[in-house]
């Protein structure tokens, strides 16, 4: 057994150093602990990597912005390791980095386990209203409302000491941390990618998973051409904590039908090299010689529409850019078009200043002009860029001096709602 830190993340290796590898990655807000139970028969068969996520369980408190810095955190302290090829287990956002080393590494990964797992992780304003909530109130919230989204009823009521185990997990969790892996789920999107997963894939969910229940495992099973189903009864979104043995069988057996040699081969020799298939020449049908287009003379402007359109939803959300849209199909339509690549393609994705800032700037102009239709939608935005409601409210306390009591006065009534509604855990 070997406990220690590399790179950004903190990690653990049991088992035999002869083994082939075997790595598990936990969900947000667990530890490494949470695999605790699967170790004792794992090790018999291989090296059991665990590692813990950007500050969970004392690691490092360095955010990570994506599941893609994630999964490259990860390669990087396997490679200080000294771990090439491996096959991976992980649940919730532990699956999600699976996912991604699939798709962006798969001459390293052998095989899969997807545990509580999605390609798309419920929606965007739902985790970025996650990170609001925690930037307002800290991780009390989510550690109090854990057991009833990780275990079943009856579970939670016969386990008093593992309930309390997982909400001291999440309150022991970085805040900043946190946050950061709720951004990284809200940007997480493979559903179109599934197909290039080209490794064995074993999804696995509890059947009273209301997180990410059968639904989204029927979602990778059908995506994977690899895959196959293992719904575990009795058991929520924490299936490796609430039924150990069940899970622990249904690994096993995947692993070893997909088994590594100590050197980490599967099926190609270690260290082949990747085969790539460049396209085929294009021959046209009347044999005359190609001729190859001139490059451009000079660069070409990236059109700004797909750029704003996703910046728009990150800061207003999806919900609030959707409903703006449908109401623009017919007449508004080009005015839609003009703010998205206008306001946001070319303004708002400027680099000279940051979010935060920009946020700061609008709240302040829209006051000031009185467009309260826009202030509710902007104060949003203005908390998942990372004002909090006391930096809000000193931006209308502060314009008011600038902009004129009524004017502020009635903006109160809008932002003060705004930021209720936005901060208020889910009951």
């Amino acid at each position: 057994m070997s406990e220690t830190k590399a790179g950004s993340l903190q990690y653990r290796l049991d088992g035999p150093e002869e083994a082939p590898v075997l790595v598990l990655g936990a969900s947000l807000g667990t530890t490494w602990h949470m695999w605790d139970r699967q170790i004792p028969e794992l090790t018999g068969q291989w090296r059991v990597f665990r590692f813990d996520l950007p500050g969970h369980g004392g690691a490092p408190a360095e955010p990570a912005e994506s599941v893609a810095e994630l999964g490259d955190r990860l390669l990087a302290t396997l490679d200080e390791s000294g771990i090439q090829r491996f096959a991976y287990a992980g649940i919730s956002i532990g699956g999600a980095i699976g996912l991604d080393l699939a798709l962006r590494a798969p001459h390293r990964v052998a095989s899969l386990a997807l545990v509580a797992t999605s390609p798309r992780f419920g929606t965007a304003d739902e985790f970025r209203q996650r990170g609001v909530i925690v930037r307002t109130h800290g991780l009390d919230p989510m550690a109090r409302s854990a057991p009833e989204q990780w275990f079943t009823p009856g579970f939670a009521a016969a386990q008093p000491a593992i309930v309390d185990w997982a909400v001291q997990m999440v309150r022991t969790t970085d805040m900043a941390c946190y946050v950061a892996a709720c951004e990284a789920l809200a940007a997480f999107d493979v559903r179109e990618a599934l197909g290039r997963i080209g490794v064995p894939a074993l999804v696995l969910v509890g059947s009273e998973d209301q997180v990410t229940g059968p639904a989204e495992a029927r979602t990778l099973v059908a995506g994977i051409a690899d895959a196959r189903l293992a719904v575990v009864p009795g058991a929520s979104h924490l299936a490796p904590v609430e039924q150990p043995a069940a899970v622990t069988d249904l690994l096993v057996q995947h692993f070893t039908g997909t088994a590594l040699d100590a050197q980490g081969a599967l099926s190609a020799p270690l260290g082949a090299p990747a085969v790539v298939i460049a396209p085929a020449p294009v021959v046209p049908a009347d044999g005359a010689p190609h001729v190859q287009a001139a490059e451009p003379a000079g660069p070409v402007r990236p059109d700004p529409y797909d750029a704003g359109l996703k910046l728009r939803r990150e800061v207003l959300g999806d919900a609030h850019v959707d409903r703006a849209l449908d109401e623009g199909a017919a007449f508004a339509a080009d005015f839609q078009d003009l703010v998205t690549r206008y306001a946001w393609g070319e303004v708002w994705a400027r680099e000279g200043l940051d979010r935060r800032t920009r946020s700061t700037v609008t709240l302040t102009a829209l006051i000031a002009g009185g467009h309260l239709e826009e202030l509710a939608g902007h104060t949003r935005a203005a908390l998942r860029n990372g004002l909090t409601p006391d930096e809000i409210k000193e931006i209308l306390i502060h314009t008011a001096v600038y902009c004129g009591m009524p004017a502020a006065n009635a903006a109160l009534r809008v932002m003060q709602q705004a930021v209720r509604e936005e901060t208020t855990p889910q009951a």
